[in-house]
């Protein structure tokens, strides 16, 4: 089984905060596009690892993991059995699986291709 690692703290930063850019440079959907999709669309499992961060808000955790299931990347079901979190609080692991539950797919593909082109126009620290 083809496995990978990210480490939050390591790979994105120890401040992940807010679901864009307009909320600074270590969001959600940046950690989304930048080091959960292409772990996901290269590997069977993720380990998805959250110590080392000063903490985690809600906005980043929805955009970086319930934003792959609503904007149609993977389904929930298939989502959840590709991912493995490790972090010393099991609350935020509820939280993000229930984010990931939740979400619903809202969006058909052409504003997915619009959101990511946008995406790569940003400019990135």
């Amino acid at each position: 089984m083809n496995i990978k690692t990210i480490s939050v703290a390591k790979q994105f930063g120890i401040k992940p905060y807010g679901r864009d850019e307009g909320h600074g440079q270590f969001n959600g959907q940046r950690f989304r596009h930048e080091l959960l999709l292409p772990a996901l669309n290269s590997s069977e499992k993720i380990i998805v690892d959250l110590n080392g961060v000063l903490g985690y808000h809600a906005s980043f955790l929805e955009e970086a993991f319930g934003g792959v299931v609503r904007l149609g990347y993977f389904n929930a079901q298939d989502l959840l059995a590709k991912l493995e979190f490790r972090y010393k609080s099991n609350g935020t692991i509820v939280l993000i699986e229930k984010y990931i539950r939740d979400a619903i797919f809202d969006c058909d593909k052409e504003f997915r291709v619009s959101m990511e082109e946008r995406y790569k126009r940003q400019p990135h620290a």
